[in-house]
C-alpha cells in the first residue's frame, strides 16, 4: 500500500478548487445519482469493483474487464415530469489490458408553452441538459487501477444554449482476500465554454472518497462515502430554526457548529446485503441530505435510500428509493445486460 500512496494523495491533494453548494453552479444534473444501485447506496458508490458498468459511468478507475461487452439503460422518473436517464457500453480490449465506456447522461425537462408579454400563446418550446462521456481504465497491477472520464456538456432552454468540458479523474484499490475496497475520485474539474448570460458559471467540483468493506463468511459488505472533501464547512444558516434568546442578557444566542457535525455532513454510511448471488438488498443514510431537506415538523424518512438488485435469466436490473423531503421521493429503475453471459451456454 505505501508505494501507492505518492498517487492516491496526488489524486485528493490537487490544487484547491471550491464547489458551490446550494445551487450555485451550472450543469447539476452531473449530481443527479441517476443509476439505481448509486441511489438506493446514497448518491455517491464509488468503492466497489465488480461487473456493474452503471458504477463505472461515475468512478472511471472502476472499470475492468468483467464489465466487457456490457449494456446499461437506466431512468428516474423525477419531479414534475422531468425525466432523467442514461444509456452506455462498456468495451475491454486484451491487448493493451484497458477498459473503455461511452454514455449519454440526459435530463429532460419538458414541453413548456411560450408566450408574449400579453399572454399570447406563441407555440411550445423545450428543455434539457445532455452530457456526452468517453471513459477508461487500466490496471497497474492486482491491486490498483486509474481511470478517467471525459464529458461535453450541453444545455438548451427554448433558444439559449450553453456548454461545458468536464473530466473525472479516479483511483481505486481493492485487496480481495481482506474484501477491501478504497477509492478516492475528482470529479467534474472542468470549464463551461459558452453561456446563457455574460457570466461564466462553475461546475458543480467535487473531491470524494469512499471505502467498502466485504466480510468473509457474512453476506454483508458495508460501506462510507465521503463527499464533498473540497469544502470543509458544509453548514449554513437555518432561517426558519428557532432563534434561542440568553435570559440573562436578552442577546441571541450563537449557534456555533461543533467539528463532529461539520464531519457528519460529508458521510455517507451504507451496506449491501447479499441474500444470494441472484438478490441484493440495499440501504444508506445521507446526513447532509437530511439537513437540508428536511421538514421540521414532518421529518419523515428524509436522508434514507434503499434498493433492491436482482438478476432474471441474463437481465440485471436495480430499483433505488430515495426520500429527498417530504413531497419528494425518487424511483430509479436501471437495467444491464452483458453479451458475455449469452456465450457462456
Amino acid at each position: 500500500m505505501r508505494r501507492y500512496l505518492p498517487l492516491i494523495l496526488g489524486l485528493l491533494l490537487a490544487p484547491a478548487m471550491f464547489g458551490q453548494l446550494g445551487g450555485q453552479s451550472a450543469f447539476r444534473v452531473l449530481d443527479i445519482p441517476s443509476s439505481a444501485r448509486s441511489a438506493a447506496l446514497g448518491g455517491n458508490y464509488i468503492a466497489v469493483m465488480d461487473n456493474d458498468l452503471n458504477l463505472g459511468f461515475f468512478n472511471p478507475a472502476l472499470l475492468n474487464r468483467e464489465m466487457g461487452r456490457q449494456v446499461a439503460f437506466s431512468y428516474l422518473p423525477y419531479f414534475e415530469g422531468i425525466g432523467i436517464g442514461y444509456a452506455g457500453y462498456g468495451h475491454h480490449f486484451d491487448s493493451i489490458n484497458t477498459t473503455f465506456s461511452g454514455s449519454i447522461h440526459y435530463i429532460d425537462y419538458g414541453t413548456f408553452r411560450r408566450t408574449d408579454e400579453s399572454g399570447n400563446d406563441l407555440g411550445e418550446f423545450k428543455a434539457g441538459e445532455y452530457v456526452f462521456q468517453v471513459g477508461g481504465a487500466h490496471p497497474i497491477d492486482s491491486l490498483f487501477s486509474i481511470g478517467a472520464n471525459m464529458k461535453f456538456l450541453t444545455s438548451n432552454l427554448d433558444t439559449y444554449n450553453s456548454t461545458a468540458w468536464a473530466l473525472d479523474i479516479g483511483g481505486v484499490f481493492v485487496k480481495r482476500k481482506l474484501g477491501l475496497t478504497v477509492a478516492g475520485l475528482l470529479r467534474n474539474i472542468g470549464y463551461q465554454t459558452s453561456t446563457y448570460t455574460a457570466q461564466r458559471e462553475k461546475l458543480p467540483f467535487q473531491v470524494q472518497l469512499g471505502v467498502t468493506y466485504k466480510f468473509k463468511h457474512a453476506p454483508f459488505r458495508l460501506g462510507l462515502m465521503m463527499e464533498q472533501l473540497q469544502q470543509w464547512d458544509l453548514s449554513y444558516v437555518d432561517p426558519n430554526a428557532v432563534q434561542q434568546i440568553d435570559q440573562a442578557t436578552g442577546q441571541p444566542i450563537e449557534d456555533k457548529v461543533t467539528t463532529g457535525e461539520k464531519l457528519i455532513l460529508h458521510l455517507v454510511p451504507s451496506a449491501e446485503i447479499m441474500l444470494s448471488k441472484n438478490f441484493m438488498i440495499r440501504v444508506a443514510y445521507n446526513f447532509r441530505r437530511r439537513q437540508e431537506m428536511v421538514l421540521p415538523d414532518k421529518p419523515a424518512a428524509t436522508g434514507l435510500s434503499f434498493g433492491l438488485g436482482f438478476k432474471v435469466s441474463k437481465l440485471h436490473l436495480s430499483y433505488g428509493y430515495s426520500q429527498l423531503n417530504l413531497a419528494g421521493i425518487s424511483n430509479t429503475f436501471t437495467l444491464a445486460v452483458r453479451f458475455a453471459d449469452f456465450q457462456k451456454e
